[in-house]
């Protein structure tokens, strides 16, 4: 099994992308990033790319796409891998970063997904239901159809909900292959570590990211994607950060507004991620309320620095 890959995750906000950038830098590798909206391009602010300026490693998987090109799981896993396996022949490591789940598992374990070509027509379909009758109306769609797979999927994951009604209209259900999906092998030798901060401590990291990218120039990022076509995009303008601006710009409500709501949507997100970390049960868990970015990231270069050395 190829290897060794360590996998910096957590909830937004932890500092994965700090810890990951300096584990990939000492070990001579880049980071290969597992979010799905940080592939696309021109939404920088709101996904909180870690500027170029910034990087001491090469980060990739980040601007791959257009919003408005179809790109699915299973393109994210094929040219994931591709990355991963690159890494590990000319570094003999790789390090992945990021805090979406299903991203992560489709890079390090067997997963089948549909060949990610050009969007079907029942996929553009529902696509349009999400964009002209709003998100929770093609949820209630599937609530209809199947109500089990509903309740697994949150309303506002408009390319979860759209999966979830495509295996319906094969006589699939979404919650039964996932249930399935929890038994799986893995692709690589992987090591997952989790980092996890205090409560408090994450909730007030989040307001003060989402205040900062706010005085960073996201109502004029969100507004020159609006003028470039992003509410085409189901997924992309239902990111959060992106939807409520949007909201705002069409006077549903001020600025101020959406930005706390950003806050509470960022909150809720990072809740599900944590629940994902305990429900993968596969993780090492760094608590970074007994330490620090740099603490953290020599636990994991250390014990990365290990495996390859076992490996040789």
């Amino acid at each position: 099994m190829p290897g060794p890959v360590a996998c910096v995750c957590g909830p937004t906000a932890s500092g994965k992308s700090a810890v990951a950038d300096l584990v990939a830098s000492s070990m001579g590798c880049p980071v290969v990033s597992v979010d799905a909206m940080q592939v696309y391009r021109s939404m920088d602010i709101g996904t909180a790319k870690t500027p170029v300026a910034e990087r001491r490693a090469e980060l990739l998987m980040v601007d791959v796409a257009g919003f408005d090109e179809p790109y699915s799981a299973a393109l994210f896993q094929r040219d994931a891998r591709r990355c991963v396996d690159r890494s590990l022949e000319t570094a003999g490591c790789a390090v992945l970063c990021g805090g979406t789940g299903l991203y992560l598992d489709a890079v390090i374990d067997e997963m089948d997904f549909p060949s990610g070509d050009a969007a079907s027509d029942p996929r553009a379909r529902y696509e349009a239901v999400a964009r002209e009758r709003g998100p929770e109306a093609l949820w209630t769609l599937l609530r209809d159809r199947d109500p089990e797979s509903a309740a697994a999927v949150h309303p506002n994951n408009v390319r979860r909900v759209v999966r979830a009604l495509e295996l319906a209209d094969q006589g699939e259900s979404y919650a039964e292959r996932t249930r399935h999906l929890r038994h799986r092998d893995p692709h690589y030798a992987a090591r997952i570590w989790a980092l996890v901060p205090e409560r408090e401590t994450l909730y007030a990291r989040i307001d003060r990211r989402v205040d900062e990218m706010f005085a960073a120039g996201l109502v004029d990022e969100v507004r020159a994607l609006d003028e470039a076509g992003i509410r085409r995009s189901a997924t992309a303008s239902q990111a959060i950060g992106y939807k409520e601006v949007l909201a705002a710009l069409d006077g549903l409500c001020t600025l101020d507004e959406a930005r706390e709501q950003v806050k509470r949507s960022t909150r809720r997100y990072a809740k599900r991620q944590l629940s994902w970390i305990r429900r993968d049960g596969r993780a090492t868990v760094v608590p970074m309320g007994e330490t620090t970015v740099e603490g953290a990231a020599a636990l994991v270069t250390d014990d990365l620095r290990r495996s390859v050395e076992a490996g040789r």
